[in-house]
């Protein structure tokens, strides 16, 4: 039987700063090397939201091309390698399935799925991870319409368990637009962008080197259309 060299059970904020910087890190092991799935290439500045704004018009439009490269990548057994061209930060709402919607197949993009998509301590981890370590170029929150949980913060009701605890990182956007559900939604991408990046001192190197950009926009669950927001 073949042997195995051990992972390490953690990677330090130190080594994920390392690797933001283009240093190499000794001894972080197999797991903070970039491993490059078949058929991807790493993409120039600009690219990677092309291509996932290509993949949303071909959502729209109903001609769907990511199904057929799914079947293809499972062939090839690729499953131990990836390098995301993108990093999206979505709601864990049901009618928001990212790969889907940006038309994307297997390995290409890093989702993290979580309601309101909001920046907690875990989504800012896994996103330095993908970021960082993975080496996606672009990182989009996309919220979308009808919300829930960005309803349920500008209500600001008693709710029963641990969903009220989703409130405090929704409220600062809730504040700023009022109580116009959609407004609160796009401030609330907005302000979750910005947190990333403020929270973050690897998103905030990346994107200082040239090597990230991070970018809010809105899902539209009528059209099914996405469009960047400004700002």
């Amino acid at each position: 039987m073949a042997t195995h060299s051990k992972q390490p059970s953690h990677i330090s904020r130190r080594d994920l700063m390392a690797v933001a910087g283009g240093a190499v890190v000794l001894g972080a092991g197999d797991l903070l090397a970039p491993q490059v799935a078949q058929g991807q290439t790493t993409p120039g500045p600009g690219e990677p939201l092309r291509r996932l704004m290509e993949g949303n018009a071909r959502y729209v439009a109903g001609t769907l091309t990511a199904f057929n490269e799914d079947l293809a990548v499972l062939k090839k057994r690729t499953a131990e390698k990836q390098q995301p061209f993108a990093a999206v930060l979505s709601c864990a709402d049901s009618r928001v399935p990212v790969e889907i919607v940006f038309d994307q197949s297997i390995g290409h993009v890093f989702v993290c799925r979580v309601a309101g998509n909001i920046a907690t301590p875990a989504i800012i981890g896994s996103l330095e991870f993908g970021t960082a370590v993975l080496g996606a170029r672009l990182l989009m929150v996309l919220g979308h319409g009808g919300c829930g949980a960005v309803a349920a913060a500008m209500r600001n009701q008693a709710v029963p368990g641990q969903i009220s605890g989703l409130y405090p990182y929704i409220r600062p956007a809730v504040d700023r637009a009022g109580t116009d559900l959609d407004a609160a939604v796009k401030a609330n991408a907005l302000f979750q962008a910005r947190t990333l990046q403020e929270a973050s001192p690897v998103i905030a190197s990346l994107v200082k080197q040239g090597k990230l950009s991070v970018v809010a926009a809105y899902y539209d669950l009528t059209t099914g259309k996405v469009s960047v927001l400004p700002g």
